[in-house]
């Protein structure tokens, strides 16, 4: 049955993380340490990388962009959340709940193709480091940023669309502290496996062909590391790429507790669990994974604000 036929539902009920109310000044409080370490953290990354010269190559470049993903994945979720904590009126209308979905999939389907490219530039250079410069020109790396874009944003409309298309005519409480697409499918008066497949199969092609990257890349990349004769380049290579690993690591750990199951009572309140980590913590991880692991990172810091020492 099409939205079009009956739809009842003009706004939703977000229950949040928890019903017990002496908790949720503390989680404000929390949660918005959280996110102004995020914002702040992200923007002071874009910026850094944009006056620095030193940092005006291809794996910078695709830092930033991850970083604008981070920031605008946090300011999606986090803002309402956060109103929420406060307010005894925890409603999103029926067009704000379609937006925070469209956001929240278009950038989780981006982020996969951006750290795919991030795998892929770390292999460029560190397997044909003579041949780096003209590869990953700035055209090239433009393009390499804007097709995740499209990707991202455009399979998100469809998902959105599909979602858009069912019908809510009764009960409009979401278990979630945002507009997520698993215990918003089990709001749904009319049939549902048509969303439900869709959603597998995008998530499960999404994670295969961005790991398959991120993989075949690493492979090569120890493979080049392993023939290298000179310590320092061994060390240097291991160094580049620890950040970008760490970030994958924590990126898909989180991403198939989350997403890669059905969305039952049991399974949606776990991944709201999940879901906080996932929308607030690792947004605001990023910038100080890439910071505190990288040595350009910490001398252009240090540079901007005239320290001489800043880490040891």
């Amino acid at each position: 049955m099409s939205r079009g036929n009956y739809t009842e539902v003009a706004e939703f009920i977000l229950l949040g993380l928890t019903s017990r109310p002496e908790l949720r000044v503390a989680f404000f409080v929390l949660f918005l340490v959280v996110y102004t370490a995020t914002v702040i953290g992200n923007m002071g990354m874009i910026v850094l990388i944009k006056i620095d010269s030193r940092l005006h190559t291809p794996m910078y470049f695709f830092l930033s962009s991850l970083s604008v993903l981070d920031l605008c994945f946090s300011t999606n979720v986090t803002p309402k959340m956060l109103e929420n904590f406060l307010s005894e009126k925890k409603t999103i209308s029926y067009a704000g709940c379609l937006v925070q979905c469209y956001v929240v999939i278009a950038v989780v389907l981006t982020e996969h193709c951006m750290l795919a490219v991030m795998a892929y530039d770390r292999y460029m250079a560190i397997c044909y480091p003579l041949l780096y410069s003209s590869k990953m020109s700035k055209s090239v790396c433009v393009r390499l940023v804007l097709v995740p874009y499209v990707y991202g944003f455009l399979l998100s409309l469809m998902e959105t669309l599909r979602t858009y298309n069912l019908s809510f005519c009764g009960a409009n409480e979401i278990n979630h502290f945002y507009c997520a697409d698993p215990p918003l499918i089990k709001l749904a008066c009319s049939d549902t496996y048509s969303k439900e497949l869709s959603m597998y199969i995008v998530a499960g092609y999404s994670n295969v062909q961005s790991l398959l990257v991120i993989l075949t890349s690493y492979m090569f990349i120890l493979v080049a590391i392993l023939r290298s004769h000179s310590a320092e380049g061994r060390k240097k290579a291991f160094s580049t790429c620890g950040s970008h690993l760490t970030v994958v690591s924590i990126f898909y750990g989180t991403l198939f507790c989350m997403h890669l199951r059905r969305p039952t009572e049991e399974s949606v309140e776990q991944g709201k669990v999940v879901a906080v980590f996932y929308t607030t913590v690792i947004p605001m991880l990023n910038p100080m994974i890439y910071g505190l692991r990288n040595k350009d990172v910490k001398e252009a810091l240090r540079k901007a604000t005239g320290k001489q020492k800043l880490w040891k």
